[in-house]
């Protein structure tokens, strides 16, 4: 005789309106999906939008060439006009000198005021915003202070690019270019680190000589070495992929957001690059510097316009971000779950 043994049968009873696989979190998500949206909206707009409305001259280097009493009276001036912050006054000795601090970046511009006549310098390749407030701060030189004051461009820009919209323009493309390759070379690329770095590299070099090729090339945006502009914008690409490839590795998904709102988020609009760091508020232009598209800028520009000159800091904070991403992306992982990314 067999006897078949029966378990007791469990009957799942959910809550009046539920259905089964389903519980409160689809609700949460309903409210929180669109109020995470409305936040980083507000976070984008305050971003991009807040130092573009609040353009103004900020401790912006300005060389006067004048007799002591002359620049008694245009400090006084600059104070009155844009405000006694506005602009780092430099005396310097001649016209020679103030026009050579202009081709080395010390300087964005320079007043020279004497008995023969005045003259105000400045250099659009260093920024056009700059190179206009210079302007309209020449022709509101007094008479009785030798004004108003004939302008000289002693570096300007292209002919292809008169408002210098090309490098601006072209630095989110190789912000964007270096997430990309950052999160493709942690997700995709299996092997050790001399693999991944061997990709990053590889990918940034790349990316370099596509950017500069159209900028320069094609638009005529840039000028000077095109190997040393590739160069600049490679090590960006670099600085930008690098970082993103270890934050992906260590963090997940969450790398890739932490990576983009570093990068794109607050780097790029903190770059200056449409402006100068001088022109952003407060000291939000100094960090700006020392974060990737800010310092990329900075060397692209410098290499491109002033032969290298006012870019070696710029050039030694993309390096060391570059090495901090490629010390990230070696190290070793261990008790990750399979199907992470290893």
């Amino acid at each position: 005789m067999t006897m078949t043994q029966h378990g007791p049968t469990t009957t799942r009873v959910g809550t009046p309106g539920s259905s089964p696989g389903h519980d409160g979190s689809g609700r949460t998500h309903a409210v929180g999906v669109p109020l995470g949206v409305a936040t980083l909206l507000a976070l984008l707009v305050a971003a991009f939008a807040w130092p573009a409305v609040s353009t103004a001259p900020r401790g912006v280097a300005l060389a006067v060439v004048a007799p002591p009493a002359v620049v008694q009276q245009v400090e006084a001036q600059l104070a009155s006009g844009a405000g006694a912050d506005a602009f780092d006054v430099r005396v310097l000795a001649d016209r020679a000198e103030a026009e050579q601090a202009v081709r080395d970046r010390e300087v964005y511009g320079a007043l020279v005021l004497g008995p023969q006549g005045g003259e105000a310098l400045f250099a659009s390749a260093a920024s056009p915003a700059v190179a206009q407030v210079l302007t309209q701060l020449a022709d509101g030189i007094p008479p009785q202070a030798g004004g108003p004051l004939p302008v000289t461009d002693v570096v300007p820009l292209p002919a292809d690019d008169p408002r210098g919209v090309g490098l601006a323009a072209g630095l989110l493309p190789l912000v964007i270019g270096g997430l990309a390759l950052g999160a493709a070379t942690a997700l995709r690329v299996r092997g050790g680190a001399v693999v991944r770095g061997g990709v990053l590299l590889a990918g940034a070099a790349l990316g370099g000589l596509v950017v500069v090729g159209l900028l320069q090339g094609w638009l005529g945006a840039l000028e000077g070495s095109f190997w040393a502009n590739a160069a600049a914008a490679a090590l960006l690409v670099l600085a930008v992929g690098a970082v993103v490839a270890g934050l992906v590795r260590l963090l997940g998904g969450g790398g890739l957001a932490l990576g983009a709102l570093v990068m794109v988020v607050l780097g790029n609009p903190l770059s200056g690059v449409t402006s100068a760091p001088e022109m952003l508020p407060g000291g939000w232009g100094a960090l700006g510097q020392w974060l990737p598209p800010g310092a990329g800028a900075t060397a692209l520009r410098s290499v491109a316009f002033f032969d290298g000159a006012g870019a070696g800091m710029a050039l030694l904070v993309l390096a060391g971000w570059a090495l901090v991403g490629l010390a990230l992306v070696g190290v070793p992982l261990r008790g990750r779950a399979r199907g992470t990314v290893a």
